[in-house]
This record gives structure tokens, C-alpha cells and sequence, in this order.
């Protein structure tokens, strides 16, 4: 296991599972699997929606507990490469629930933080284990939106079939309540949660 922050603009996450790495791919193309994982302690996404195909769409929302309220946020992006079961590549933009890219200062984000990121998704079986290496380019060192130890969304994937089974199934045990758009889309303020892939 190995987290590199390292890089001005890109962050390196490396994981290996106990899993098959077809169930690790339905992980990350899967909208029911992925609503179960993916995003930091204490977020919810209530929507995913994913033509995972090369220059198919995608739309994720990121949905928050804040001191006034459920707050949402969304991203958008566009399949680069889709090779099933070994590579996944996206871009991620800010964007609003209809999937229009919002600018970064339009959301809070501070002057220089770019419009789109792009995600790497690679994976290798290993005997019936899964080696999996996420690269999230494009995140500038100080962004609010550069994965830390806050994030579960590597560390949550599942470990074996079963654990993916119950991830799925804790969908419905989720109170979601209503939620309220963000006033400026992202979170509007530093301390708020961070994203990235």
C-alpha cells in the first residue's frame, strides 16, 4: 500500500485487494458499486450516473453534512480510455447537477486550480488479487480537492466478494435526507471537503 503526495500536480495511490479484479473494475464502473465507496468519511453519493465507454459522459454527486445542512456538490467528466478489467481513464471537472463545468472560482476554489483533472485507474490480477494504481493528475499540492487521509475511497473497496456484495446492500441503509445546493457550488470556504477521485 502506498499513498504518494509527493508531485506538484498529481497524486499516486497504490492498493492491492483481496478481490478478483473484475469486481474491482464493477467498483469503479458500476454506479450501484461505486455509491457505495467512493468519497471522503462521511459523504454520500446519491447520484452516479456512468456511460463508461471511450468519449461516454459521467455525473457524480458528492453529498455532505455541513453546520447548515446536507450540502451537495457535482462532477463531471468524459471517458478517455476504457479497457475492461486493466485501465480506466477520465477527466473530472466541477460542475452543476445538469453536468455544465463550473469554473473553480465559480465554487470556491482558489485562483489557479484547474478547470479539469484526469483519473487513472489501472489494475492487475495477481494470482486472483487485485493491484490496483489511481493516479489523480492535474491537483495542485494546495487544492481542496487533493485525496488525504480523510478519504475512505480506496482504503473502502472492498477485500472480497462478499464485502463488495454487503457494500451494494448498504445503499438502502443510507438516510440521505434532503439536501440543499452549496450558494457558490463547491463548499465556498477552505475548511470544506476535499475531493479527488
Amino acid at each position: 500500500m502506498t499513498d504518494n503526495n509527493g508531485s506538484l500536480d498529481s497524486v499516486v495511490i497504490e492498493r492491492s485487494f483481496d478481490a478478483p479484479v473484475d469486481l474491482i473494475w464493477q467498483m469503479w464502473t458500476d454506479p450501484e458499486h461505486f455509491k457505495a465507496w467512493y468519497g471522503p468519511d462521511g459523504a454520500a453519493i446519491p447520484v452516479a450516473k456512468m456511460d463508461v465507454r471511450v468519449g461516454g459522459t459521467r455525473l457524480v454527486c458528492m453529498q455532505i453534512q455541513s453546520p447548515d445542512g446536507p450540502m451537495r456538490m457535482w462532477f463531471t467528466g468524459e471517458y478517455r480510455q476504457v479497457i475492461q478489467n486493466e485501465r480506466l481513464v477520465y477527466t473530472e471537472s466541477m460542475s452543476d447537477e445538469n453536468g455544465n463545468v463550473s469554473s473553480p472560482s465559480d465554487v470556491g476554489m482558489p485562483e489557479g486550480h484547474p478547470i479539469t483533472t484526469e483519473i487513472r485507474v489501472e489494475l492487475e490480477d495477481i494470482g486472483g488479487r487485485t493491484k490496483m494504481v489511481m493516479t489523480h493528475a492535474g491537483v495542485p499540492s494546495d487544492s481542496q480537492g487533493r485525496p488525504d487521509g480523510s478519504w475512505r475511497s480506496t482504503s473502502s473497496l472492498p477485500t472480497s466478494e462478499h464485502t463488495a456484495t454487503d457494500s451494494a446492500s448498504r445503499l438502502g441503509v443510507r438516510n440521505e435526507g434532503p439536501a440543499r445546493e452549496p450558494a457558490r457550488g463547491y463548499a465556498g470556504s477552505r475548511s470544506g471537503p476535499r475531493h479527488g477521485g
